[in-house]
């Protein structure tokens, strides 16, 4: 059911005006704005949520000087707007002393203060290896930034290994358009990604990116801790995450039009009392969704709307709970602000063309109507989610398409290159050379001086290396359009679309990939 559009809050990071038109994506109606959005969700509530709208705008490309900003107001409550590019790490953050603030070394500390806007600016704003902490503070907005890397454990550790923390009185945050990612999970110093405790309120996290994460986030860090609550989550991506997405403990969480991919243990955990409203999400490739899980002191969720593809479920137990395969609704939660949902089928193509750090701050414009499901009949019940029903798994003894391949005499570039390795031996018909990226994940693409039509790619991992590649999406680089989703390399069939380059995104590995080959076919 339509709900009316989301009120917005004026003059806070209008970047285009309110009459923009809508983004083109391939979708039956057009559903994205070029405008940016106003503050959603329970960051409306509790007398709203404005940052530092009315106050002075500073430049800071290193944390030092967003502390200095901070400590440099007439008090801790004045407005302000920190507008932030460069990179912010370890070597450029320090602690600054004065009267309106409260900061630490190796650390963003927004901490017994109010009013404040932390923007992405220019090219990027990146804080590496450093986390964002929010302590005993209100009316904070975090708009357009990445956070990556922060550890708890090994070197350099920041924020209790958490991207984005609140903790001890926080009301009213509003996390937007950011890119919250890690490179493992707790094993490797890794903890949570956007984590709310001791006694946090009236939150609102929206068109945001989670990735390669042990855990996406919790509310609450105990059983006992049940003080926090009023949370909205909307047009998140959370990819390549174990578990946590969110955990809740105690509280109200209100979860629509998010895009759920290859969570791995477990995703929603309602738990402790938890009431969780969960409207028209999508998820994909994953287990265990939605639930009580790792406890036998339950929460409940009222469901609605959402699609499930090639979801698996565990069976029932003393401390695991799952609400599917046939998901209903426990219990029954009243949302006090209006807002505009999108249908749960339009919600892959939009989260990724919306969601994250330099995507335009770019928001829904609501007119994305339902489509008929996808089938939501789960599969077997194993313990690793199955493939992507749209794309045929791994076989490499699958003949190759018929026809020509079309990558022999096309161009390559790609995201980055492992030594020794070279994005033409992708496209050289030799399997005993490859590519692989700097790191686990990273793009290689195919490229040609003409529009050319592709309907099939194969991806041909090298000698040694098979299995490697997990999950991964192609993308039609003339336009940003998701092609297809999927697990490991094979076969790859879609919509044929003509394009002048394709990009093969791997997004999840158990290893450094190597890609041998990267074929395209017209058939």
């Amino acid at each position: 059911m339509k709900r009316p559009v989301a009120l917005r809050l004026l003059a806070v990071l209008a970047t285009a005006a309110a009459g923009a038109a809508a983004i083109a994506v391939a979708l039956p109606t057009p559903q994205a704005s070029a405008a940016t959005g106003g503050v959603t969700g329970y960051a409306t509530q509790n007398g709203g949520t404005t940052g530092g709208a009315g106050g002075q705008t500073v430049r800071a490309s290193t944390g030092t000087a967003i502390h200095t900003a901070l400590c440099t107001r007439a008090s801790s409550s004045t407005p302000i707007i920190i507008e932030v590019s460069g990179t912010i790490n370890h070597g450029n953050t320090s602690k600054v002393s004065g009267s309106s603030c409260n900061t630490a070394d190796g650390v963003i500390e927004l901490k017994q203060i109010s009013n404040v806007s932390i923007i992405g600016v220019g090219s990027g704003a990146v804080f590496d290896q450093i986390g964002i902490h929010i302590r005993e503070a209100r009316n904070i907005i975090i708009q357009n930034v990445t956070v990556r890397n922060v550890k708890k454990s090994g070197s350099p550790t920041s924020n209790g290994g958490d991207a984005i923390g609140m903790e001890s009185g926080v009301r009213n945050v509003w996390v937007d358009h950011v890119t919250l990612e890690a490179s493992g999970g707790e094993s490797e110093g890794f903890d949570g990604l956007f984590d709310m405790k001791n006694d946090t309120q009236y939150v609102t996290l929206s068109y945001s990116i989670l990735r390669n994460s042990g855990r996406g986030g919790l509310v609450g860090s105990s059983e006992s801790d049940r003080s926090n609550g009023f949370i909205t989550y909307h047009h998140n991506l959370y990819e390549n995450i174990d578990s946590r997405t969110p955990l809740l403990r105690g509280g109200v969480a209100h979860i629509y039009n998010n895009y759920y991919v290859n969570l791995r243990e477990s995703g929603i955990n309602s738990r402790a009392g938890a009431r969780a409203k969960v409207d028209n999400n999508y998820f994909q490739t994953s287990k265990d969704v939605l639930g009580t899980f790792y406890t036998s002191e339950a929460g409940t969720w009222q469901v609605s709307g959402n699609i499930l593809d090639r979801v698996t479920w565990s069976s029932p137990g003393s401390d695991t709970n799952p609400a599917g395969p046939n998901m209903q609704s426990t219990t029954s939660v009243s949302i006090p602000y209006s807002y505009s949902l999108d249908g749960a089928s339009c919600v892959p193509n939009l989260v990724r063309q919306t969601a994250g750090a330099n995507k335009g701050n770019q928001v829904s414009n609501g007119s994305c109507s339902p489509q008929t499901p996808a089938p939501t009949t789960p599969g077997p019940n194993p313990t690793t989610p199955g493939p992507n029903p749209t794309t045929p798994g791994p076989n490499p003894t699958t003949p190759p398409p018929s026809g020509n391949n079309l990558s022999i005499g096309a161009g390559a570039d790609g995201s980055s290159k492992g030594s020794g390795t070279s994005y033409g031996n992708v496209i050289d018909g030799d399997t005993g050379s490859y590519w692989s990226p700097s790191g686990s994940t990273g793009r290689i693409s195919v490229k040609w001086g003409s529009a050319t039509t592709v309907s099939r790619v194969v991806i041909r991992e090298a000698s040694g290396a098979t299995g490697v590649i997990g999950s991964w999406r192609l993308v039609n680089n003339d336009n940003g359009a998701v092609l297809t989703t999927g697990n490991g390399a094979g076969t790859i069939s879609f919509a044929a679309t003509s394009l002048k380059k394709i990009n093969f995104e791997i997004t999840g590995a158990t290893g450094t990939p190597r890609v041998a080959e990267f074929e395209t076919y017209a058939g």
